[in-house]
């Protein structure tokens, strides 16, 4: 019914993805947008709101409002508050600011993980805790988890909690039991939690629904910052909208005060396009997500046990985490580049060693990328 086929993002002279290697024979499949042309009614909506023909400072709409808010009910079974909502030009703005607003304390957050979860603590001149995930082989493949015991142990008094929900790199989709036990530790040491669920909405899973970390219980809600984008899931970052949920209003406010002077109007854009997606994107992404759950297992049976590779099965997200360390590649972001694949480098997420696919791409792309990768590994 839609076109995941035609590869879209190469061919526009803007697009940041492909800029990187302009001129030269090298597949991007790095940082995380996709390359499929973004959903019908995202684009019909911003061509009706371009022919007003006046771009003027923007804010929601109460329609805008109301299909964020359904969306969130519909998909989640989550009551949100129209007063709990903050609007953001971005994601990566809605860490930086929660690291601000949050205390001054250490910020815990557990590695491998998405690079900003670890410069937005520095650059709020806070003290940066990693605790490394703990791995395990199974059949399936890598299975990555929270080492409770050690997160009790490392958490201090007001400390802040950077939980990414579901995971970027390791793509897990935290079980309801995970979640609990963080809740119980963030409870026992007065943690805040900032919950960056911005890859939500794309469980791969048949089936699999996302618990939003704040709908636990009230309790949670009001020591939890949640921050979510249509972004990722609908193919829209350069539209530049995103946005928390606070519910509780002390917390609220003092993200609010840390914005002040320092973060633009959220592009009106952004506003048309998340109404869009929120209120008729449901049936596209139905549709995307069978794509991507493909392209994952292809990815995952040509590349895994493949010359001592191991990939972590996504059960979220289009990301593949792989583990280049059995292949003995000292630098495996630069092997695959010199092969025509650029991959996201392992040490920028605390992981020297592995390597971060981006999947989100006509199949024609993606098999083309696996067997420059596969013919390089041959050379070994």
């Amino acid at each position: 019914m839609y076109d995941f086929t035609t590869p879209a993002a190469q061919h526009v002279a803007d697009s940041y993805k492909w800029r990187k290697y302009a001129g030269r024979d090298i597949l991007p499949l790095w940082v995380a947008d996709m390359d499929f042309l973004s959903p019908p009614a995202i684009t019909k909506a911003l061509a009706e709101r371009v022919a007003q023909g006046i771009f003027t400072y923007g804010e929601p709409t109460e329609t805008a409002l109301a299909a964020l808010i359904a969306a969130a009910r519909r998909d989640y079974g989550w009551a949100i508050e129209p007063a709990w909502l903050v609007p953001l030009p971005g994601l990566v703005t809605g860490l930086n600011v929660a690291c601000r607003a949050s205390g001054s304390g250490d910020v815990i957050t557990a590695t491998p993980i998405y690079p900003p979860f670890m410069s937005a603590p520095q650059f709020s001149g806070r003290k940066l805790v990693k605790l490394p995930l703990r791995e395990t082989r199974l059949a399936t493949g890598s299975h990555w988890e929270w080492d409770f015991d050690a997160l009790d142990a490392a958490a201090t008094q007001g400390a802040t909690l950077m939980l990414c929900h579901p995971h970027n790199p390791v793509g897990r989709q935290w079980t309801l039991a995970e979640l609990n036990r963080l809740g119980e530790i963030a409870e026992k040491h007065d943690l805040t939690v900032v919950s960056d669920e911005i890859h939500c909405d794309l469980l791969l899973e048949p089936g699999a629904r996302h618990t939003p970390f704040a709908s636990l219980s009230p309790a949670l809600a009001a020591r939890t910052i949640t921050l979510m984008a249509p972004s990722k899931t609908y193919n829209v970052p350069g539209l530049g909208c995103a946005f928390a949920v606070i519910p509780n209003a002390e917390r609220r406010h003092a993200f609010q005060k840390t914005m002040r002077g320092i973060i633009p109007h959220v592009n009106l854009l952004g506003y048309v396009a998340l109404e869009a997606a929120c209120r008729d994107g449901a049936a596209w992404r139905t549709e995307l997500l069978s794509v991507l759950r493909s392209n994952r297992d292809e990815v995952v049976r040509a590349l895994d046990g493949h010359q001592g590779l191991r990939v972590t099965v996504p059960q979220a997200t289009f990301l593949a985490w792989i583990d280049c360390r059995g292949a003995g590649l000292q630098h495996p972001q630069h092997f695959f580049e010199q092969a025509g694949v650029g991959l996201s480098d392992g040490a920028d997420f605390d992981a020297p060693g592995f390597v971060r696919l981006n999947f989100g791409c006509p199949r024609a792309t993606l098999d083309s990328a696996l067997a420059r990768m596969r013919t390089a590994l041959a050379t070994l």
